[in-house]
């Protein structure tokens, strides 16, 4: 069983209310082979929401706001999910600040990249789900 980003999987769920659909992942999950999440959603983010990126350890809006505490809720629920199912994979949305793997924004939200992950990405590899 695959944990997936929900974007990845065809749901709204982006900040901007869009997707990021990609046709294998969404056979996975009509094959019942993976479950969609979105971290920010179970984090109690609304969609549509501000775009954010990770500054200095926390998760900041591009509007200033401090949402960590959000991303930090979501990224645990969505750690529980996987356990509950029984998780060994993931296929996560790249650059995000959720569910980045290797690759993230620098926080300056111009676009420019930096080696990192998201917050997601971080709680399920240090549990080892």
């Amino acid at each position: 069983m695959y944990i997936v980003s929900g974007c990845l999987a065809g749901l709204c769920c982006r900040y901007d209310g869009g997707d990021n659909a990609d046709e294998r992942v969404m056979k996975l999950v009509a094959e019942g082979r993976a479950i969609p999440v979105c971290p920010e959603q179970l984090g109690g983010l609304a969609t549509p929401r501000p775009p954010c990126e990770i500054v200095n350890g926390k998760i900041l809006s591009n509007e200033g706001n401090d949402v960590t505490e959000k991303f930090t809720r979501g990224a645990e629920e969505a750690l529980k999910l996987a356990k509950l199912v029984g998780s060994k994979k993931a296929i996560l949305k790249a650059r995000s600040p959720s569910c980045g793997i290797g690759r993230i924004y620098d926080g300056t939200f111009s676009g420019k990249l930096i080696d990192g992950d998201g917050f997601f990405c971080c709680s399920a590899q240090k549990r080892k789900f």
